[in-house]
């Protein structure tokens, strides 16, 4: 049995506020059904959220974040899984309220674990993590609704961050025409990179005005963004073309009319990676390790970090400074 591992812990003890790696022992795990040896962890948006005083992510400390791992089963008292089995687990309460990837064992429900598809390494599925789900899980929605590339151009917004990385990569690996939304003129030739047939500057798809109907540009879209840039986006959207919307990094807010809904049959689809239910969750993995795994996928790394680097790394998520996928060693 392990005596002690690593793990990256945030305190908070009334005003003093701490980011540190610390040795704990298993003891100091949640209860779950699967031991696992966490052999990567991917960084988030949210894991940068957890690891802030007012992120309002986490309830209880001491914490472990890190809403994402994946590794290899050490005891299991759940018959699913086996020592040596290699699992992924992200998702449901894993680093919101219950100790997560950023440590070097973590101990999971059962429930909330999907077996490592064939085709895919430990490694390239934390590339992927919940941003590479979430993308694929919007991709997915999409075609459930009709899409095709012979439909014409798919827009991602936030094209340089996580999910829009991803959904460039799949989109362009299933042969749509892609078209990049970034307000980032120096990732241009990383979005091309990725598949991007072009790119569009963030103002030609919110110019600051919303309109009840725009010019029809896109088949579809998936849309990280939110707020007044979907509104825009909507308007803009080919009759009973789709968005699917995962994100709010422009706001909650959204200052739409029916119109596009009424008069032009526009699909509004809400993509939620967390609760998703296993037969989907599992079915999307399965697709990410085939028709959806990006040829370039190592490309989509920006950074591979060890755990005494998190605490220099995660803030930067919060200054807009993400390119793709920060992947953290274990």
């Amino acid at each position: 049995m392990i005596e002690q591992f690593r793990a990256l812990v945030v305190n908070k003890i009334e005003e003093d506020f701490t980011v540190t790696p610390q040795t704990l022992t298993v003891q100091d795990l949640p209860k779950g059904d699967v031991l696992i040896r966490v052999q990567y962890s991917g960084v988030n948006y949210k894991d940068s959220l957890a690891t802030i005083p007012n992120g309002n992510i986490v309830k209880n400390y001491p914490f472990v974040p890190g809403i994402d791992l994946a590794g290899v089963v050490v005891s299991s008292e759940d018959p699913r899984f086996q020592e040596g089995d290699e699992v992924i687990a992200t998702s449901y309460e894993i680093g919101v309220s219950h100790f997560g990837g950023y440590s070097e064992y973590a101990r999971i429900p059962a429930d909330w674990i999907v077996p490592l598809p064939k085709g895919l390494s430990t490694k390239e599925a934390m590339i992927i993590g919940t941003a590479g789900f979430t993308a694929a899980l919007s991709v997915q929605r999409l075609e459930e609704n009709r899409l095709s590339p012979a439909k014409g151009k798919v827009l991602v917004t936030g094209a340089t961050g996580g999910v829009g990385s991803f959904a460039v990569s799949i989109l362009s690996t299933l042969g749509y025409e892609v078209e990049a939304s970034t307000g980032k003129e120096s990732e241009y030739d990383y979005l091309k990179s990725l598949g991007a047939t072009s790119i569009v500057p963030r103002e030609e798809v919110f110019d600051g005005k919303v309109r009840a109907l725009g010019k029809q540009k896109w088949a579809a879209a998936v849309d990280p963004v939110g707020g007044e840039p979907l509104a825009s986006l909507l308007s803009q959207i080919q009759y009973g073309g789709s968005v699917a919307v995962s994100g709010l990094t422009a706001g909650t807010s959204l200052p739409t009319t029916v119109f596009p809904f009424i008069l032009r049959g526009v699909n509004l689809l809400g993509i939620d990676s967390v609760y998703c239910d296993m037969e989907t969750r599992l079915h999307v993995w399965n697709r990410l390790a085939t028709d959806f795994k990006p040829k370039n996928i190592e490309a989509l790394i920006q950074e591979e970090v060890t755990l005494e680097q998190l605490p220099e790394v995660l803030p930067t998520l919060l200054k807009g400074q993400a390119r793709g996928r920060v992947v953290v060693q274990l």
